[in-house]
């Protein structure tokens, strides 16, 4: 008989299954086996609200296979994701496979290499029930948020929209965030800069700064001129001259949350597509000589702790390839954040001497980049730091005739005395040119050469992009980093938020939701109250709270809000200026307005309930390349959004991508296109084509 290890990915089962060999089979649960099912609440709320888990249909097959697979085996580990999810997904197979939960049967693998699952398997443990309890606390909690708010929002605004506990917080940041940027009023001010003449015919850049009277502020161009006048025709001595050694410290290593900020700043990666690359670096690559290779640590960490091992393996890689003057004569120590879990290390390479450029040609170009920067972040932290020389010239400037009138201007810079750090990480040769100043001496002369005078104006506060935003759901204490991911694809998903290039813009739809939950639920959108309740869920998670004592001072008065809300807005509906039309009802002569029913998107009077009259929603100058019709928006039984041609049942053209409204340049055929995808043309025969589904094939039934 052979030991049973169960893990979550296939891909993780691969790399195993090489390090442990004869004696152990290794399988994948692919995810969870079990949940709550979607049709109903499906939470007890009289009995502790106790949860109605079902082991999800397309999982029937696999779960009797590991039954099976469990029956002959003379041991089962449980060895899925060492977090909160994982820990719930291993009670959830120990519960279907009846295993005893006192039994040490739960291992975990923070890498997934031979010292990383050596580790993980001398150190079985019980599942932990008070990770499980943090697990279910948070999906019921979801759930009941969930279930609770999303009807009453889309009974109030439009079907089929959503609200919770995390996402209505993150669009309320983005919503508020643009209603300041509407509100800012612009103030005027200016800035004077003179370029200076050294005695080595350098030029000195200076930036006004003072005069006799203190620091100087310009509000417009009258006042510029003035002091335009001033500088103009003056004498320019240096006054002082100040040197000095800043040292500039290395970032820490990777957590979640700041490998999302960071990729997104530096790789332009959507924080869902960064934890997609992470998961296949760390649960494996086939590396040229390795086989099946975990690259990086397990990538859901709030922790910035690095193992002793890893110190050592990282800190003489640093001397044998750069030399020990780039180890510092103390390491590198960083505490990790208050709220952390400290559960695992940091992000870092599992093997720090697989260097990017010797995993480059097993690697994807986006595996590559990630792990570049990941391998770098990591190797740099631990290196000392870069000493930069400072400079401050101070230059005064007067006119001999004008006593006790004076401007001071200044320039300040710095050049590169040890480059620590940086030698593999942050600071580029270009940054620390743009920052040389040139040699220049106290009492030195020099020669005025042009004077700069700008006009500014004050900035609003900028749109939140993906990493911005993420560094403030964490600094406010809003979700985990682990679900940051989810949360950015649903709200965008849903289309109450906008990716306009980098930035997040609400749309009116996230707007309106916002208010109401606003007006209505305050708590839910408040951001201390959600961060209270992630807390809550910690204390949960470390055996401090009852989790149901937990739900049951949250719950109750969400209800009583619910229901007064919808006593106090009965027969209210919220209509948004984007759904308003100029086609008129040919029933009633009331402007139609754009619905959402079962079947998707429709024309319907706004007159309803006195009058029903409904009329298919055209979509602009989309035509039906097979018979010329108009192109409508459908849904699937299983609610998915498709294109179709209003003459169905005679023509059964559909599409999963929209219509562009543009017609081919080559063959003069309807163009579709995925959103933020190039255009393609609906004529297969066409060169400008792309595959596209047909009445052939009645794909949207899906």
């Amino acid at each position: 008989m052979s030991k049973l290890i169960i893990v979550e990915s296939p891909a993780k089962a691969n790399t195993i299954k090489k390090y442990l060999g004869a004696g152990y089979e290794v399988v994948a649960s692919k995810g969870h086996v079990r949940d709550l099912p979607d049709k109903k609440l499906n939470v007890d709320i009289v009995n502790r609200y106790s949860p109605k888990y079902e082991i999800i249909p397309e999982k029937e097959k696999l779960v009797k296979e590991l039954k099976a697979k469990a029956d002959k085996s003379e041991k089962v580990y449980l060895a899925t994701d060492p977090d909160r999810e994982g820990e719930g997904i291993s009670w959830h197979l120990a519960t279907v496979l009846g295993l005893d939960l006192k039994e040490k049967n739960r291992v975990t693998f923070n890498e997934i290499t031979k010292t990383g699952i050596k580790a993980g398997m001398a150190a079985p443990r019980k599942v932990d029930m008070d990770l499980v309890n943090a697990q279910q606390a948070r999906r019921i909690l979801d759930r009941l948020v969930g279930y609770t708010l999303s009807p009453f929002v889309s009974q109030k605004i439009r079907p089929r929209l959503s609200a919770g506990r995390v996402q209505s917080v993150a669009v309320r940041l983005i919503v508020d965030r643009e209603e300041e940027i509407k509100k800012f009023v612009p103030e005027e001010y200016w800035s004077i800069d003179a370029k200076l003449l050294t005695r080595g015919k350098k030029v000195l850049k200076t930036t006004l700064e003072s005069d006799e009277k203190g620091k100087v502020k310009i509000e417009n161009e009258e006042q510029s001129k003035v002091y335009v006048a001033r500088l103009e025709g003056a004498e320019y001595e240096v006054k002082s001259v100040k040197k000095g050694t800043k040292t500039r410290r290395a970032a820490p290593p990777f957590t979640t949350s700041t490998l999302q900020q960071e990729a997104s700043k530096k790789l332009g990666f959507p924080s869902s597509k960064t934890m997609r690359i992470a998961q296949e670096l760390y649960e494996g690559v086939e590396v040229t000589g390795m086989g099946s290779t975990g690259l990086i640590t397990y990538m859901r960490t709030d922790s910035l702790r690095i193992s002793d091992e890893a110190r050592k393996a990282g800190t003489d890689f640093i001397a044998a390839n750069y030399g020990g003057q780039y180890v510092p004569s103390k390491p590198n120590l960083y505490k990790s954040n208050e709220r952390s879990q400290d559960g695992h290390e940091a992000i870092r390479p599992s093997i720090p001497s697989i260097t990017p450029e010797i995993a480059k040609k097993d690697l994807t170009a986006d595996q590559l980049k990630l792990y570049t920067l990941i391998w770098r972040r990591f190797i740099a932290c631990l290196m000392a730091p870069c000493l930069q020389s400072t400079s401050k010239a101070e230059v005064i400037a007067h006119k001999p005739e004008k006593e006790g009138e004076f401007c001071i201007l200044t320039a300040t810079g710095y050049s590169i005395k040890f480059d620590g750090f940086t030698r593999v990480y942050d600071i580029s040769e270009d940054e620390q040119k743009k920052n040389l100043l040139p040699e220049v001496e106290q009492d030195e002369k020099l020669k005025l050469k042009e004077l700069e005078p700008a006009q500014h104006f004050t900035q609003p506060p900028a749109r939140f992009t993906e990493a911005s935003l993420i560094k403030e759901l964490e600094e406010n204490g809003v979700g985990r980093p682990s679900t940051y991911a989810s949360i950015i694809s649903t709200i965008t998903g849903k289309s109450y938020v906008e990716r306009s290039q980098k930035q997040l813009v609400p749309t009116e739809l996230g707007t309106a939701v916002t208010q109401l939950l606003k007006e209505r639920f305050p708590k839910i959108v408040n951001t201390k109250f959600t961060a209270q309740m992630e807390a809550d869920l910690d204390k949960v998670g470390s055996g401090d709270e009852d989790y149901v004592k937990m739900l049951d001072d949250f719950y109750p008065d969400l209800k009583k809000q619910v229901d007064k809300a919808r006593d106090e807005m009965r027969g209210q509906k919220i209509h948004l200026d984007e759904d308003k039309t100029d086609i008129i009802c040919d029933k009633c002569g009331k402007p139609m307005v754009i619905k959402t029913g079962r079947f998707g998107r429709f024309l319907g009077c706004s007159g309803y309930p006195d009058c029903n009259n409904v009329m298919p929603l055209v979509l602009g100058k989309g035509l039906c390349p097979v018979c010329g019709g108009d192109i409508v928006e459908k849904r699937s039984k299983k609610g998915y959004l498709f294109y179709g041609c209003s003459n169905y049942p005679n023509c059964n053209f559909v599409s999963w991508d929209p219509p562009t409204g543009e017609l081919c340049p080559k063959c003069g055929k309807p163009m579709f296109a995925k959103k933020g995808s190039k255009p393609y043309c609906s004529d297969p025969g066409c060169e400008n084509s792309k595959k596209v589904y047909n009445g052939k094939s009645r794909s949207a039934e899906k």
